[in-house]
């Protein structure tokens, strides 16, 4: 039977297919503000080379909006030991074309951050939450961008705790925002929706298309717009309030923004806040 939808969905699945045909990173850097010396930070705890485009919504407006200097720190270069080094000239790849700058932590990454080493190995955990530590205080960061913590992978869960450990360690004194970020499970309390336009999807999609090695095996840079075009349908009810009307939006990425203060997470939204393309960021993402 056609009907009108038939020609829709036969569209999108020739797309996909056109898609597939297209190369696959080195290209030129899109264009981003200069930098200032005194930019304020953000460092983004990437659990594998890749995370850091696929969820990079946000820190791309930050980047370019408000001309924050992100900082990508590769928490791990993946499992594989053949493929650690080309994972890491990926993802230098992908962080120069979004402008972004990327922090390594040791020669081919920390290795098994994970729940389980957390639980069952204190003195390896403890030697990678003192790495990230190290990071922390010497950059200084007025935001942290980390997965969620229920996000399913185990390195997603990994860097979500050790992450929270390494701040507390800290001290009382040091404080920051965190935005937690999904993927591979999403929240149940996001608290937060941005909006994206077709151009910066586009630069999420080449972005992550530099991750040659992973998007050959999974595509992961095609259904990037599928899932961030769901993110509208969940978010507009789960971040704007259940039966409120959901945003005219193609595309839009969910997360959870809270302080670490005191050793702790604190509330700093009241309610959720949706932000749409050329909406006010620093109302959320101010220096304190």
């Amino acid at each position: 039977m056609t009907h009108p939808y038939t020609h829709y969905v036969e569209e999108f699945v020739k797309l996909q297919e056109e898609a597939r045909e297209m190369p696959l990173g080195d290209f030129a850097p899109a264009s981003a503000p200069r930098l200032m010396d005194n930019a304020p930070r953000v460092l983004v705890f990437s659990p594998h080379p890749d995370d850091e485009s696929i969820t990079g919504a946000l820190t791309l407006r930050l980047r370019r909006e408000l001309n924050y200097r992100v900082c990508v720190v590769a928490v791990t270069q993946g499992s594989r030991v053949d493929r650690q080094e080309a994972r890491l000239q990926e993802m230098y790849g992908a962080c120069h074309f979004l402008g972004f700058e990327l922090i390594t932590t040791r020669q081919n990454g920390l290795a098994s951050i994970n729940p389980k080493t957390r639980a069952g190995n204190p003195d390896g955990w403890a030697t990678s939450v003192e790495t990230i530590a190290q990071i922390i205080s010497y950059h200084r960061p007025s935001f942290i961008v980390i997965p969620h913590d229920q996000d399913w992978n185990s390195t997603h869960l990994g860097t979500h705790h050790l992450v929270v450990d390494a701040l507390k360690t800290l001290g009382p004194a040091f404080k920051c925002r965190i935005i937690e970020t999904e993927y591979w499970h999403p929240m149940s309390d996001p608290n937060l929706m941005i909006q994206s336009t077709a151009e910066e999807v586009a630069d999420l999609v080449a972005a992550t298309s530099f991750h040659k090695g992973e998007v050959v095996r999974n595509p992961y840079h095609l259904t990037l717009p599928s899932w961030m075009a769901d993110n509208v349908r969940r978010g507009g009810e789960i971040v704007g309030g259940q039966g409120e009307a959901t945003p005219v939006w193609n595309f839009a990425t969910l997360y959870r923004v809270r302080d670490f203060v005191r050793g702790g997470f604190e509330t700093c939204l009241k309610a959720g806040r949706i932000i749409p393309t050329g909406g006010d960021l620093a109302a959320v993402f101010k220096i304190q």
